[in-house]
């Protein structure tokens, strides 16, 4: 079995202290707070007695940063410049949505690269080979079929972009795979499918044959756009039945969905542990469907705890805020009379509310993050290994850029 180390009151010091110099450097920090992380998990990862090393450096992140807004700002200038020329405007959005999903597809296979480059094990450094731009290709075409086919082509879209990547990760002179198969995590989570997306699925497909497209193009070409919608629903009722159902179906499946997506973490947690191999050592993963469920469990409650102390502290801070006026109807008087107050208030406001993202970030993932983390080691056990003991040290370090642009489009992670 493999062994984490580390200790959750230790990760979320580092956090709140990291958090807080992120703060007073205006995000700055978070190079060298996000350096750490990995330093602190890599480091208390053991297999076979030995842990891992993370060799990046704050320097390398915020360099790659640097280099991915540089590509950025002049595509995001584009396509607003789009945006303003009449006979672009009706592509403009959709092009950049494609364009950004190819880049953060891109991004998200060189940021990986970039920290398996990183790793080192026993003196010996994780290397990634293979082509970003066919990566992003391909997952953006798997995107656009799990869309339309309300999620049922996941398991076989996951599978096939686990195969390319464990396909192309290498541990020194050691080549990995993926055994794990779309079929059997399809039939692994399918009654979780049936429960919580076919009642919308039924739903959109029973639309597209009630509406109709007539009507529909009246409607958009209407200029009373009050009166179009109004004869809409007086001259195809069905639609508008169909319409009620459809939100109604959304309403079930995020609840349900978030009843049972903790079944479905560990399912897929279990599936994607036991089909990674390198060379020939072997994982397999036992974790439990009620160990995932604490993890969010514990989270949701914590996050309520937090919320409350939040809501009570906001009101003492208004409450000694006020005072300074007079009390609250004197503070409302100065508040619409003064503009010096108003900065005061509003620059209050901004302050709270950046300590409130920055403390739902540190809950988040001290509480289901890092406990993840812990919990993918700690049920999982891993056979051949004695080939540690002839591994040959291959691979260079991978550039920088891929892990700033991943960073810059937010689509990486620890």
């Amino acid at each position: 079995m493999g062994r984490f180390l580390g200790r959750e009151g230790a990760f979320f010091g580092m956090l709140v202290r990291g958090n807080i110099f992120m703060l007073l450097t205006l995000g700055i920090y978070r190079f060298w707070l996000t350096t750490d992380i990995r330093r602190y998990l890599w480091g208390n990862t053991e297999i076979a007695g030995d842990t891992f090393e993370y060799t990046g450096t704050a320097k390398e992140l915020l360099i790659g940063f640097l280099l991915a807004i540089v590509l950025l700002l002049p595509l995001n200038a584009v396509i607003y410049v789009g945006t303003l020329v009449p006979s672009i405007l009706p592509y403009a959005g959709t092009v950049g949505f494609l364009g950004f999903t190819l880049l953060g597809q891109f991004a998200f296979y060189r940021a990986r690269r970039y920290r398996l480059t990183r790793t080192v094990y026993r003196g010996v450094r994780l290397f990634q080979t293979g082509s970003a731009v066919r990566y992003a290709i391909v997952a953006s075409l798997w995107g656009i079929a799990i869309l339309l086919t309300f999620g049922l082509l996941y398991p076989w879209a996951a599978a096939n972009l686990e195969r390319y990547k464990m396909r192309n990760t290498h541990f020194g002179n050691l080549s990995g795979s993926f055994t794990g198969s779309g079929t059997s995590l399809f039939f692994r989570g399918i009654l979780i499918w049936l429960v919580t997306l076919a009642p919308v699925a039924f739903v959109v497909i029973g639309a597209m044959f009630a509406i109709d497209w007539t009507t529909l193009a009246d409607l958009v070409e209407a200029d009373d756009l009050e009166k179009a919608f109004e004869n809409f629903g007086t001259r195809n009722p069905a639609m508008v039945a169909a319409l009620g159902f459809f939100i109604g179906s959304l309403v079930w499946a995020a609840v349900v969905g978030g009843l049972l997506y903790p079944i479905f973490r560990a399912i897929a947690m279990r599936w994607w542990i036991s089909g990674v191999q390198i060379g020939p050592i072997k994982a397999t993963s036992s974790v439990r469907n009620g160990q995932v469920y604490w993890v969010y469990f514990r989270y949701i409650l914590l996050t309520m705890a937090m919320g409350i102390a939040f809501s009570a502290f906001a009101g003492m801070f208004f409450g000694l805020f006020a005072s300074f006026f007079g009390g609250a109807e004197a503070f409302t008087t100065k508040f619409s009379q003064s503009m010096s107050v108003q900065i005061i208030a509003y620059a209050a406001g901004v302050f709270g509310y950046a300590i409130f993202l920055l403390a739902t970030s540190v809950l988040y993932q001290t509480a289901v993050a890092f406990r993840f983390w812990r919990l993918s080691f700690e049920t999982t056990a891993f056979s051949g290994l004695e080939v540690l003991d002839s591994v040959i040290a291959a691979g260079e370090k991978s550039g920088v850029f891929g892990e700033g642009l991943a960073d810059a489009l937010d689509v990486g992670g620890f």
